[in-house]
């Protein structure tokens, strides 16, 4: 089987962000090169970004925020106790 020819792609960003995405990509068992590979495709084949992109409102940031510090959540044990809860 012939070898296919490949190019390489670099690029620069802060090493928190690559941290962040290679573990997301280590859970889904993918090295950063097939991510990126699908990535590329995902465009290629949308003709697009593959996610719509947009600036969240100051709602949507607060409850981010609230999120991160821990304020306005409720803890579960489990998922059933949660679907209890919320009656499911």
């Amino acid at each position: 089987m012939p070898t296919q020819k490949t190019e390489q792609v670099n690029i620069r960003m802060r090493p928190e962000v690559k941290a962040a995405a290679e573990d997301v990509f280590d859970t889904l068992g993918l090295t950063p090169t097939q991510a990126i590979t699908l990535f590329y495709r995902q465009v290629g084949l949308q003709r697009g970004l593959p996610f719509e992109l947009k600036v969240p409102n100051e709602e949507t940031l607060q409850a981010v925020e609230d999120a991160r510090a821990g304020r306005e959540t409720t803890r579960y044990a489990g998922t059933s106790e949660m679907r209890k809860k919320l009656g499911l």
